[in-house]
């Protein structure tokens, strides 16, 4: 495998993917934005190589369908501003999951137009990591889940306090940067999210 200068990140990285798959989760987004793309595709490629990876938990990468293909990865994610799914859906494998974030009804309805095999819908509350941002709120975020036939995942300023209060809005489950970064115990947080 060839990192580079990226070893030190990616190894740390692979030691917390490791202990997702651990736990069970269902999915983890690679979103390694600063990776060369050689770089990424080693990186991914391992990933999907540790033997605790079940086949219950899908790797995705982030923005990079083509690394999503050369890797052994279940599929990729994609911004609603990033390569159009319309554009590029018919022309993926069948096997590739293929996710969108999207921020508003229109963008979530759009999505699944093109294909989407689910969407992350945010923020549903207000995040530190979009200052000013406006979040959707419950209402919203439940009116947007009943007028789609895709999993819809919550995400923004969603922990283990709110988070039953969107799987009961309509989301199938919720996803996280901080959450799952910061937890000190995946295991637990993975087994309090089940619980929902």
């Amino acid at each position: 495998m060839q990192w580079g200068a990226d070893e030190p990140a990616a190894r740390s990285l692979a030691e917390k993917v490791r202990k997702a798959y651990q736990a069970g989760v269902d999915y983890v987004q690679v979103r390694e934005k600063d990776m060369s793309g050689a770089s990424l595709l080693s990186l991914v490629a391992e990933l999907s190589r540790l033997h605790e990876r079940t086949r219950r938990t899908r790797l995705l990468v982030n923005g990079r369908v083509d690394v999503a293909i050369a890797s052994e990865a279940d599929g990729a994610h994609l911004s609603f501003e990033s390569l159009p799914l319309a554009a590029i859906r018919s022309r993926l494998p069948n096997f590739l999951i293929v996710g969108v974030s999207c921020h508003s009804a229109v963008e979530a309805a759009e999505a699944q137009q093109a294909g989407a095999d689910y969407i992350i819908l945010g923020p549903v509350f207000t995040t530190p990591s979009k200052p000013g941002v406006v979040p959707l709120g419950l209402k919203k975020f439940s009116s947007i889940c009943a007028e789609l036939s895709v999993p819809v995942f919550a995400l923004g300023g969603v922990d283990l306090s709110n988070a039953r209060d969107c799987v009961l809005a309509g989301a199938a489950g919720i996803a996280g940067i901080r959450l799952f970064q910061n937890a000190d115990n995946i295991d637990h947080l993975a087994a309090e999210i089940r619980k929902l």
